[in-house]
């Protein structure tokens, strides 16, 4: 049993005069511990997507089943990073990490230990009574990230979670964003524009047609080298090959 399942979701947006179709009969599935890309051409409804799935939104026909469930049941599931890190600037690393359990009163001191071993972990121990003014736009990204993973989410849910950073920071903080996730044994699914992105950090890439969109290619990504990093995957012949088909349908469903 697959853990997320994507069932005949439609989406229809209404207003006084007309109607737009966003989503057109979307069906796919999700296996935990996967590491899913959604691309397809610029208001397909790639982010309208995420947002369903992550319950914000509710589809106009169709369900996200999470483990049999109705994914309205387990919000508690998920994890959402959105494009730009929404860090409180007058609080502290460690408090911003620890503003989601407070919101939702689980700031228990077990949780309390466990944002402070991801800190740790990942190299911001030292900068947790900093201010986010003070963190680089990599550590800020890694600091939201943590921020999300102290509430114990199943799945992430990545919004362009780099696209506010620059290149070489974008290339950085892929890498750090995988191995965090791949360590702490999470499922991700993200939109992204950027198809290098997409094809460096992930397990399988979902294209989507134009509005309103459909499934116009679902492929995985195998690389020979299992243990490549993101930037490692870049230089290695797949990727252009990967490069190459993606590149081809994403011309196709813009004209």
């Amino acid at each position: 049993m697959s853990l997320i399942n994507i069932s005949n979701i439609s989406l229809t947006y209404h207003s006084l005069k007309t109607e737009t179709k966003a989503i057109n009969n979307l069906n796919f599935s999700i296996e935990k511990g996967e590491f899913v890309s959604i691309i397809g051409p610029s208001g397909c409804g790639k982010s309208t997507l995420l947002n369903i799935i992550s319950g914000l939104l509710k589809p106009s026909e169709g369900q996200v089943i999470y483990n049999d469930e109705n994914i309205k049941n387990r919000l508690d599931k998920m994890g959402y990073m959105f494009q730009k890190d929404y860090l409180f600037e007058w609080l502290s690393v460690i408090s911003n990490v620890m503003l989601g359990l407070k919101i939702k009163k689980l700031d228990t001191e077990e949780n309390i230990k466990r944002a402070e071993v991801l800190l740790e972990n990942y190299q911001l121990g030292r900068f947790k009574n900093h201010k986010p003014a003070e963190l680089s736009g990599g550590m800020r990204q890694r600091v939201a990230l943590i921020r999300t993973l102290a509430l114990n989410p199943d799945v992430l849910l990545l919004d362009e979670p780099f696209s506010a950073l620059d290149y070489q920071t974008r290339l950085k903080v892929c890498d750090d964003v995988k191995e965090i996730i791949k360590r702490e044994n999470k499922t991700a699914i993200m939109v992204t524009h950027d198809l290098g992105e997409a094809i460096s950090i992930s397990d399988r890439i979902i294209v989507l047609t134009k509005r309103p969109a459909g499934i116009k290619l679902d492929i995985k990504i195998d690389f020979k080298n299992k243990e490549a990093t993101p930037f490692q995957r870049r230089k290695e012949a797949e990727f252009n090959e990967y490069f190459n088909i993606l590149w081809k349908e994403l011309d196709i469903v813009n004209e």
